[in-house]
This record gives structure tokens, C-alpha cells and sequence, in this order.
């Protein structure tokens, strides 16, 4: 339906808030605000009289307080470009309309100065590029007294580069809002206690906790503890950096290892999309290998173009024909074709929830024949429930046991650990006492005054901690049940497991069957028992597996693969993950419940954390790649042809 408010004059965030008001009605598909006619057309399905009801809710105040809106929208990047194009078109008609000879040639005289300026620049560095072209096509053609054909020439100029600013500018804030991550909650010190709460209610001054493999998220103070900060996101650093009292960390960047308590001096969304948009602009992300070979194939013809310009006015000394040749360059076809391929490639990703952190990215999925998978969170739902508590000590009931473990889990990041937490239910759970994260092992605290660890076999041999037979048969039939198990152990002494169950996701049968029929071979790297390996492989016709992986294992599995020359993709979600995820030909995370670590690692993160988008992005990237070699290849030829034909006239 279309509908029209009657509002007077709507600015653009009044049409944000009413198109994110009514996008957040049950039903609705789409909306499309139109912010100079004051009206809004919305598609949705279901009951027509839900959408009328939402419409009569409405009020700008209303929806400005359910804070809907994202801190930034495209409608006005958007408007800023269309009036840059409008106002260029305008005046150019005018111009040639309205305007005498004498006005148009002071004029033309005066924008000519920059684009000489840049090719006496490019000279100057020893540099034969396009702006060498414009340069010499406009200088020619004033210094004939052609002031209209200088005019032409400087007009088209200038709608290439408002048209290339626009779609860099768009991409780039389209990426920066998708690598923008929420952080819904924090833990927060209060009073002595640490309380869960909304990100949105931390304010300057407050102290929230950070723990491995936790998202940063407001920038601050430590104030307390230490932590291997990655700060790869914000400043391009390889390594982690140290962080210890007094050091100053960014919203955004990821603690790899250790604890520490942090001031928060920047309140929620200051700085960090920001920072977001100048690290991709400073970076070369955007870049695929083969947008940069087009762009330096449009300068290495440059000195082609030069040559056929003065032939082509050697044989004919017609100085019309001369300056035809010289305008058909290269540049626009190399230099626009591709990275509109592969930007239109990034955008059309995000329609398949899957954010792109660069065109490279995409040009790698390509290339890869090899996907890796995690298997819990992954080719599972990631959200598994607790099957069985066994305990091994007579005097600590099986409830006591799961509600222990459910204390030192509480801030755990594993999807084991909030299962046992989630599955604890409403029960008094204790506070747990200097926890810390084991990453590929478990974790450990001290809950009522236990020293209590929770993890897989290998905690507890690095422990010294054995298990009775009957432990170990009963450990070995949930094994063999397809199971996931967590240890516990509680002062030295082994205290019993608790059974986890993760079914498969419903599409990865057809995720796999299509990545298959892409000829993409499929192979399973995990860090649980061979049992629980082997019972999701058999339903899914797995091209390989290896269990009990820790990180290292999956690390060196990978390198492995790039020694023998594989190009691999790997999709993982934990913190387990995020090694081998960098380490990849392309790393591939679950955006939603991967741990933060694991995205930022990654090159892509699948949004709605659902691997069936997988074979959309592996026919979409060979697609755009087929796209790029057919732009390169049709420019070509019609530039070479335009060429001829300028030479005959």
C-alpha cells in the first residue's frame, strides 16, 4: 500500500524513523520512504489491518523514542550525490543554453586548471596515467579555441568522478555498518558485585569487565587486570597488543587473552563507525587482485594511447581526428567496470545475510575448492541441551554437580557452557570466583570455595586428574550415544560429566549436497570425540573428519593445506576457531553466536548465523569473477575498435 502523511516538509531523519518504525511491524517486507512527496510505500503480507493499525499508532516522537533508527542510514549519502549530479547536469545545460561564448570559454578556462594541474603532477613523478589523457584532451582543445569540446570533455570528467565517489563512499558505509557489531550486554561492576546490563545503559565513568574472547565494547581505561588486546580492526596491527592499568583501549577490538576491568570513557557509539570507515579507506580491503590489475592495465595503455594520438595525426594532420583517439582511453571501462562488478557482488551478499569485509574476499571463495567446517554452532545448531548429569563423588548429588558447573560456565563464551548454564534453569547458581577461559581446553573458577574445573579430557590431563573405570564405561556410552561431555573436577579430584546433545541444522543436508554438486569438497575439523564426529558425518556424506582437534591441530591442518597449494575456506564459530580462521585462504564465522574473536578474524560472517547461504556465495563470487573477464575483455574490444575508427574519421 502507498500511504501519505500529512506532515509538511519531512526531513531525512523523520522518513529513517518512519521506514525503520513501520520495518519493525510484524508482516512487513519492505518499505520505501519518499521524503519530498511525504509518502511511504510498504510491502507486507498477512493482515492489512495490522499495518493500518501500526500506521494510526504512529507519531514522530513515539518512534524517535523506540530508538529504531541505526546510527547511520544511506538516505542522506545518498541525497548528497543525487543533488551532486543533478546540480552538474543542471549547470552544464544551462551553460550551453544560456551562457555566451565568452562566459563559457572563462569558465571552462577556469575548471581546466585542475585537471592540468594533475597531469603536470603526474609528469613531474614520471608517471605516464590517465590524468596525463585528460590533461593533454583538454589543453588541446583550448589551446584550438574549442572551448565547447573542453567543456564536453571536463562534464564527463566530473560525472565519472562524482559517480566513483558515490559508489566508494556507499560501499564503504554499507561495510562499515555491517562490521559495526552490536553488543546488546556487559558485565558491569556495581557495589562490589558484577551485574549483567544493557550495553545502552553503561555511562562515562562506569566499569565493565572484559574477559578472552570478549568484544571491547566502549572505548576506556584499564583500570585493573592485564589482556592481550587484537586491535587488527582498528589499526591494522598483526599482533595482539598488551593491555595493563592505565592503558587505553578502543570500542571494537577483541580481547584474545587474560581479564582486565576497564573505565569507560566514551559512551556507546562514539567514534567506533568512524574509526570503522578511516581504517577501510586507509586499507586496500576493497581491493581485489584483479581490480587492482585493471586499474594499472588503464595506465600501462596510456603511452599506447599517446602513440596512436600521434600517429593518427602524423598520417592525417587532422587535429579533430587526433583528439578522438586521445579521448577513447581506457580508463573508465578498467578502472569503473570492475570494481562496480565487484562491489554490486558485495551488496548482492548481503541480500544472502553474509557481510563481506572486501572485494579480495569474495575473489579467494572463488578460487577456493575446499571448505572446512567446525562442527558445534556450525553444521550443529550450536544450542544444545543438557542430556545427562553424572556424578562421580557419593556425597555431591547429580543437581549440585550441574548447578557448580552452571556458576563457573556463567561467563563462559563455548556454546557447551551457556547450555549448561541455560539448562540450570531458575536455581540459586553461585557466584564463581577467579574465573578464567582455557581456550581449547575449558575453564576454571572457584565456586564455593571448590577449585572447579570444567572442560574436555585434555584439562584434565594437564591436571594429573584420572578416571575410575566406571567412570570412564559411563563417559564411553554417552561417547558412543553421539554426546558432547564435559568435564568437571573438583579440588584434584574427578567429580563427574555432564552429557550434552546438539542436533544438526536442518539446511546443512542441502547445504552440503550444494556445495558438492559446486564442486566443493567438504571437510569436518573438531575439537569433540570421534563418536560425536562420526554421527554428524554419517548424515551429511562428509568428504573427510577429524576429531579431537585442539586450535593447533586446525591450524596446522590448514597451513598444511596452503604448503600443498589448496585454497581453503573455513567456517567456525569460538574462540577454538579464530586461529585457523585468519590463517585461511578465507575465513568464513558465524556472525551471531560466533564468539567476537572468531568475526574478527574472519573475512566474512554469515549474519543470520544459517549455513545455507554458503553455496549462494560460492555461485556468487565465481559469477562476479565471470563478470570481471567479461568486462575486461568487451572494454578492450571496444576500445580498440573506437580507436579505429577514430583514426578513419
Amino acid at each position: 500500500m502507498r500511504v501519505h502523511l500529512h506532515c509538511g516538509r519531512m526531513s531525512l531523519h523523520q522518513a529513517d524513523v518512519l521506514e525503520y518504525y513501520l520495518k519493525n511491524v510484524p508482516d512487513v517486507l519492505d518499505v520505501t520512504v519518499y521524503d519530498r512527496t511525504q509518502d511511504a510505500v510498504v510491502r507486507y503480507k498477512g493482515s492489512r489491518s495490522a499495518v493500518v493499525a501500526a500506521l494510526a499508532a504512529f507519531a514522530f516522537a513515539r518512534a524517535e523514542a523506540m530508538d529504531l533508527v541505526p546510527d547511520h542510514t544511506s538516505r542522506a549519502l545518498n541525497r548528497e550525490f543525487e543533488e551532486k549530479l543533478t546540480m552538474t547536469v543542471c549547470c552544464r545545460a544551462f551553460s550551453k543554453l544560456f551562457l555566451p561564448l565568452p562566459v563559457m570559454a572563462a569558465i571552462a578556462a577556469v575548471k581546466s586548471l585542475k585537471y592540468i594541474k594533475e597531469g603536470l603532477s603526474a609528469l613531474l613523478h614520471g608517471k605516464l596515467s590517465v590524468a596525463v589523457l585528460d590533461a593533454t584532451a583538454v589543453t588541446v582543445s583550448m589551446v584550438r579555441g574549442d572551448f565547447n569540446t573542453a567543456g564536453s570533455v571536463m562534464f564527463m570528467l566530473r560525472l565519472g568522478e562524482i559517480l566513483e565517489e558515490w559508489t566508494h563512499k556507499k560501499s564503504v558505509a554499507d561495510l562499515a555498518g555491517a562490521m559495526s557489531l552490536q553488543v546488546e550486554s556487559v558485565w558491569m561492576q556495581s557495589d562490589g558485585a558484577e551485574v549483567l546490563v544493557p550495553v545502552g545503559q553503561v555511562q562515562v565513568g562506569d566499569r565493565i569487565i572484559v574477559r578472552t574472547g570478549s568484544l571491547i565494547p566502549l572505548d576506556g581505561k584499564v583500570v585493573s587486570g592485564e589482556a592481550m588486546v587484537n586491535q587488527a580492526s582498528m589499526t591494522g596491527e598483526s599482533q595482539p597488543v598488551p593491555k595493563k592499568a592505565g592503558s587505553f583501549v578502543y570500542a571494537g577490538t577483541v580481547a584474545e587473552e587474560g581479564e582486565c576491568v576497564i573505565r569507560v570513557e566514551k559512551a556507546q557509539g562514539s567514534g567506533r563507525y568512524d574509526r570503522i570507515v578511516k581504517m577501510i579507506e586507509d586499507s586496500e580491503k576493497l581491493k581485489s587482485s584483479a581490480e587492482a590489475s585493471a586499474s594499472h592495465l588503464a595506465d600501462k595503455l596510456v603511452p599506447y594511447t599517446l602513440g596512436g594520438t600521434a600517429l593518427t595525426y602524423l598520417l592525417t594532420r587532422n587535429i579533430t581526428k587526433t583528439l578522438s583517439v586521445l579521448m577513447v582511453d581506457f580508463s573508465c571501462a578498467l578502472k569503473l567496470a570492475m570494481p562496480i562488478a565487484v562491489l554490486s557482488a558485495m551488496r548482492e551478499s548481503s541480500g544472502y545475510h553474509i557481510s563481506v569485509k572486501g572485494g579480495r574476499f569474495l575473489e579467494a571463495v572463488a578460487k577456493a575448492d575446499t571448505i572446512v567446517f567446525d562442527k558445534t554452532g556450525t553444521l550443529t545448531r550450536g544450542t544444545p541441551g543438557v542430556a545427562a548429569v553424572h556424578s562421580a563423588l557419593p556425597e555431591l548429588a547429580p543437581q549440585q554437580l550441574h548447578v557448580l558447573t552452571a556458576a563457573a560456565e556463567r561467563r563462559s563464551e563455548h556454546p557447551l557452557g551457556k547450555a549448561i548454564v541455560r539448562d540450570a534453569g531458575t536455581q540459586d547458581i553461585p557466584e564463581a570466583e577467579d574465573f578464567r577461559m582455557l581456550p581449547g581446553r575449558g575453564v576454571s573458577a572457584r565456586v564455593d570455595g571448590h577449585a572447579l574445573l570444567a572442560g574436555n579430557p585434555a584439562l584434565l590431563q594437564d591436571n594429573g586428574i584420572a578416571l575410575s573405570p566406571t567412570d570412564r564405561d559411563a563417559a564411553q556410552r554417552a561417547l558412543d550415544a553421539g554426546q558432547s561431555l564435559v568435564y568437571v573436577a573438583l579440588d584434584g579430584r574427578f567429580a563427574g560429566f555432564i552429557a550434552l546433545a546438539d542436533s544438526l541444522r536442518s539446511t546443512a543436508p542441502a547445504t552440503l549436497q550444494g556445495l558438492r554438486d559446486a564442486g566443493v569438497s567438504t571437510m569436518l575439523l573438531t575439537g569433540d570425540n570421534e563418536a560425536a564426529a562420526r554421527s554428524v558425518s554419517a548424515g551429511l556424506a562428509l568428504d573427510g573428519v577429524r576429531a579431537n582437534c585442539l586450535p593447533a591441530d586446525k591450524l596446522e591442518w590448514i597451513a598444511d593445506s596452503q604448503r600443498q597449494e589448496r585454497p581453503v575456506c573455513m567456517i567456525g564459530d569460538g574462540i577454538n576457531d579464530a586461529p585457523a580462521l585468519k590463517k585461511a585462504f578465507v575465513g568464513v564465522a558465524m556472525g551471531g553466536i560466533g564468539s567476537d574473536i572468531a568475526v574478527d578474524a574472519a573475512d566474512m560472517a554469515l549474519v543470520n548465523d544459517d549455513i545455507k547461504e554458503l553455496p549462494h556465495i560460492f555461485a556468487l563470487a565465481r559469477r562476479m569473477m565471470r563478470t570481471i573477464t567479461l568486462n575486461l575483455s568487451f572494454s578492450m574490444i571496444l576500445n580498440f575498435a573506437a580507436i579505429f575508427l577514430a583514426m578513419g574519421g
